[in-house]
């Protein structure tokens, strides 16, 4: 008999998350959990939800991808013009969610976000796939289009336009640093008593919470 949705469940079990192993600092915390989610083969470990605020005040999320992580924060990149841009343009919160299902964990994040410096989205930009650079010009994110055929068109014409490969950065195109307040870290345990261990930011460190599952 195939499983109603109401039935769909697993039992989780294969870790747990100690104050003692959480340690003092989110970033380390979620360092040493990135690097175990990569070397386990989870696919794109760096995709994440990123959630913001909508011009309504509501909710607004979608999959992104990490690209740098440092003492500062996690950097992604975007169109400026897209939906989130416009959004994190009025209200610069957000929220991200990494779910490492098969390590049974997630980590979130919540913060306000920065534009990187043109130097750094200058970098990161010319260090992509020729098609994504070319793709970051031909697509005007979010915006309604007729058809799959003119983003078609307007990536040949790109194509054609610069046959050395030589794409420049275009000038709605660039960075976000989100810059954490709060870091929770949730790991699966069995009978749902699941171990969620916050971290909030207090001056230049950090108080770290139990939260009940």
């Amino acid at each position: 008999m195939t499983p109603t949705i109401a039935d769909m469940r697993r039992e989780y079990g294969l870790a747990g998350l100690s104050e003692a192993d959480a340690g003092d600092d989110p970033f380390a915390l979620f360092r040493r959990w990135f690097d175990q989610v990569t070397a386990a083969g989870v696919h794109e470990p760096n995709a994440f939800v990123l959630s913001t605020v909508a011009a309504d005040g509501g909710p607004s999320s979608r999959m992104v991808l990490l690209k740098a992580l440092d003492a500062r924060g996690f950097t992604f990149f975007t169109n400026y013009d897209s939906r989130k841009g416009r959004e994190l343009a009025a209200d610069p919160r957000a929220a991200l969610l990494f779910p490492w299902h098969p390590l049974e964990r997630q980590v979130r994040v919540e913060g306000t976000v920065e534009v990187v410096t043109a130097a750094e989205s200058d970098d990161y930009f010319r260090n992509r796939p020729l098609g994504s650079r070319l793709g970051a010009w031909a697509s005007p994110q979010s915006a309604v289009i007729p058809d799959r055929a003119f983003l078609e068109r307007a990536h040949a014409a790109l194509t054609a336009k610069h046959p050395d490969g030589a794409v420049p950065r275009p000038p709605n195109w660039g960075g976000y640093r989100v810059l954490p307040a709060v870091f929770e870290f949730w790991q699966g345990r069995p009978s749902r008593l699941h171990d969620r261990i916050r971290f909030a930011r207090a001056g230049d460190g950090w108080v770290r919470d139990r939260l009940a599952p």
